[in-house]
């Protein structure tokens, strides 16, 4: 049998206006090996998975599986080839059941499927790999975990040999991250093969045999696990030596800046996500609230930025109630919002500097009279640029053309054009590279320097653990446990729990426990 079971030979893909995104990508991937692709936002990482899987059709190049060149124009071609792909957002359908939802598009299901032997089915793959769901629930009842599980048993059904993860940790809690490596491992011994993307070295070492790096649409290097160190990967995958290490200085909080008082908040379904919230964030603090994604942390985050009005409960700025005030209201007391997604803060069509003023457009700074100052907004705009490296150095660039790090550079730059004197940021690192993610961690540890108070929400739980100098864990929308920075910094045993708190162990169990 070949040894090699992929091939990408000269995948050359390109899109308008002048967007290389694979160029001359030439690599292979042994049959039973986890392989990693590692690169920048905008490497050509996903591109090329997605030519794999058959969403795009390379401009140039072939590809090879098990030893014969094959064109893959779709992804239900992909699927006869026994390749599968889990997606970094899940393919579901809310409302329907587990087992609706690995039945849908099987290709050897009849019209009239039974619903019991699609239970069976969907129950004896869970209990042979480990993936524990209830066939009978729906998707929406179901953790991020879950829902990653479902998403593998799909592919699992349909029998396939090759399995592409696209940032398949992003959402987990680490307990959740451990089990796909568990059943990663079993799949990699029934000689099944992954390619597996991700930005987290942490997990280069953990899962993969062998790792490509790209860069800016090429391969660098394809290197066995073991060959090279983090900081020689980091080196590959952007051009210059970085250094991984991040100082966090240890800071005596001043005056409490924002109260909570037993929040609660509703979510668009008219129940209750937020239950009973209560905290204190402090002058030049980091509070991190960690949680995997889904467990309240959009509609706190939400009610403290005046997007969504509480159930009950109060929301003190510096001793003034901002309980239910307007967006405009919030931020004017002090209070800067950058949300996950994007979207919500940035609109794609408008220009870097029209999306920089978007919040503050009436301020004085900008306007003359009645009229936007236009000259004053692009020096702004320019400073900006420069002070936040933002590529490429265009004001007049439609936002919509930046990669997701400069967007959120962008998202982060407007937030504080009012020099909030607290910042509520929400998964500011999701699914960015690592210049990009050192860059935000370092602008936010100057921010506290400067004594902004920093409520960081955020389902990484390193990320949590590298700023944070207290942490609350959020879990079904209540406080289950709570950890102030040691000294001499955290310790195995600390990550070890509050991920275990992550997932719903409370603190009570914890000392129980011990």
């Amino acid at each position: 049998m070949e040894k090699e079971i992929i091939i990408f030979r000269g995948i050359t893909k390109r899109f308008p206006p002048d967007i290389l995104a694979n160029d001359r990508v030439s690599f292979a991937v042994e049959k039973g090996t986890i392989h990693v692709v590692l690169g920048e936002n905008g490497a050509g990482k996903t591109t090329l998975m997605n030519i794999l899987y058959g969403i795009h059709q390379p401009d140039e190049g072939s590809i090879l599986l098990r030893g014969r060149e094959v064109r893959i124009t779709s992804p239900r071609v992909a699927i006869e080839l026994g390749i599968g792909m889990v997606h970094q957002h899940f393919r579901l359908i809310p409302n329907h059941r587990v087992w609706e939802n690995v039945i849908l598009g099987f290709p050897r299901a009849p019209r009239f499927f039974p619903a019991a032997r699609a239970r069976e089915m969907v129950r004896n793959l869970s209990q042979e790999y480990g993936l524990d769901v209830d066939p009978d629930a729906y998707v929406w009842q179901l953790s991020a975990g879950e829902q990653q599980r479902v998403e593998i048993l799909k592919t699992l059904l349909r029998k396939a040999e090759i399995l592409i993860l696209d940032e398949p940790t992003s959402v987990l809690t680490p307990s959740d991250a451990e089990k796909l490596f568990s059943v990663l491992q079993k799949m990699k011994e029934e000689g099944r093969t992954c390619l597996f993307i991700t930005h987290k070295f942490s997990e280069v070492r953990e899962v993969g045999d062998r790792i490509t790096i790209l860069r800016k649409g090429r391969v660098v290097e394809t290197v066995a696990k073991g060959e090279a160190d983090f900081e020689s990967l980091a080196t590959m995958m952007v051009g210059e030596k970085v250094s991984l290490f991040l100082e966090k200085p240890l800071v005596t909080p001043g005056e409490p800046l924002l109260q909570v008082e037993d929040l609660w908040v509703l979510d668009d379904r008219g129940f209750p996500r937020v239950q009973g919230v209560s905290l204190t964030l402090r002058e030049g603090e980091i509070v991190g609230v960690a949680g995997v994604v889904g467990n309240g942390q959009r509609e706190l985050a939400e009610a403290l930025a005046g997007l969504r009005t509480p159930l009950r409960g109060r929301v003190f700025l510096k001793g003034n109630d901002l309980t239910g005030s307007s967006p405009r209201n919030v931020r004017e007391a002090g209070l800067g919002y950058v949300p996950e997604d994007r979207r919500m803060s940035l609109i794609g069509d408008l220009t870097v500097e029209e999306n920089l003023i978007l919040r503050d457009y009436q301020e004085p700074l900008f306007r003359r009279g009645t009229f936007l100052d236009w000259k004053r907004v692009r020096e702004y705009a320019e400073n900006v640029i420069t002070a936040y490296r933002i590529v490429p150095p265009l004001p007049r660039l439609p936002v919509r053309l930046l990669s997701g790090g400069n967007r959120q550079r962008v998202a982060l730059a407007q937030a504080l054009v009012s020099r909030p004197q607290v910042l509520v940021v929400a998964n500011p690192t999701v699914g960015l590279d690592i210049l990009a993610t050192g860059f935000i961690h370092r602008l936010l540890l100057s921010l506290q320097e400067e004594g902004v108070g920093i409520l960081l929400i955020s389902g990484d739980l390193d990320e949590i653990l590298t700023l944070s100098d207290r942490i609350l864990v959020l879990y079904r929308g209540t406080i289950v446990g709570e950890r102030e920075r040691p000294k001499s910094g955290w310790t195995e045993e600390d990550r070890r729990e509050i991920g275990m708190m992550m997932g719903g162990v409370t603190e009570e169990h914890l000392v129980v426990g011990k």
